[in-house]
């Protein structure tokens, strides 16, 4: 494919993109003007115009920089904690049966009910770090399990005709072939781990937090500031996984530039 070719395939895409947001925005000013109720519906244009005020307050990135380190910091220890469990569960039934459960219980208790709990059983500046952490465990557990299970049979028998030791074979055949997976599950979990991380922050009350901003638009009645710390809730999610969709794709793109060869030397 040409570069003449994908720059005409992406000039169109670019104006669908476009388009759209422009319609929503349309539709969102028409919902505010029939509405015409500030303290219910604001207009994007007042939301924009906050937007603008606050980015030029330095309490604002304090306050968003305060968010992003805490859940970065749940959506690590979480992303490692599932990777270290479906390793163990993968070479282990045993561990399998004794893990296996709690993770489901993980996945199927309602959010709200981890933060709560966490709330009570721990200091709120905890909160929506452990809750971060919590979603992404059971995401990243199934990728990289199901990765683990489908690995090339026929790559883990050249490891053993080749006499590959157990670290070895973990780096170069493991590894390669569960990283898709391991991405996937963090392209997934991010998402996740950002919404409930704020969430937490909400009900924690956080100060310096996109949570606690959220929290007191909502006691103040002031619908403008609930609107506006909300849009950069989405922006930052969107922000973080087009960042993270791009790493992996450089990630993909170097190892495939290694080449077979030298992958399995």
């Amino acid at each position: 494919m040409t570069i003449s070719t994908i720059k005409s395939k992406a000039g169109p895409k670019a104006a669908r993109k476009i388009f759209a947001a422009v319609l929503w925005l349309a539709l969102w000013q028409l919902l505010c003007t029939a509405v015409k109720q500030e303290i219910l519906v604001v207009s994007p244009v007042r939301v924009f115009l906050r937007l603008c005020i606050l980015v030029q307050d330095a309490a604002f990135w304090l306050t968003v920089s305060g968010t992003l380190a805490r859940v970065a910091l749940g959506f690590a220890a979480g992303a490692a904690i599932g990777a270290l469990l479906s390793a163990l569960t993968a070479v282990s039934g045993f561990l399998y049966d004794i893990f296996h459960p709690i993770v489901e219980i993980i996945k199927a208790t309602p959010v709200a009910s981890f933060i709560i709990l966490l709330l009570v059983w721990t200091g709120a500046e905890n909160v929506p770090a452990i809750t971060s952490a919590l979603i992404v465990i059971p995401i990243v557990w199934e990728n990289v399990s199901e990765g683990i299970r489908k690995t090339d049979a026929g790559l883990l028998e050249m490891a053993r005709i080749f006499r590959f030791g157990r670290v070895k074979a973990i780096l170069k055949i493991y590894v390669p072939c569960t990283m898709p997976y391991f991405t996937a599950a963090c392209a997934s979990g991010l998402g996740f781990a950002w919404k409930a991380g704020v969430a937490a922050e909400v009900l924690a009350n956080l100060p310096l937090s996109i949570g606690g901003q959220i929290y007191d638009a909502k006691i103040y009645l002031d619908t403008v500031n609930l609107f506006a710390w909300t849009a950069v809730v989405v922006i930052a999610s969107v922000a973080l996984e087009t960042a993270l969709s791009k790493a992996a794709s450089h990630i993909r793109k170097k190892r495939g530039g290694e080449g077979y060869g030298n992958q399995y030397k």
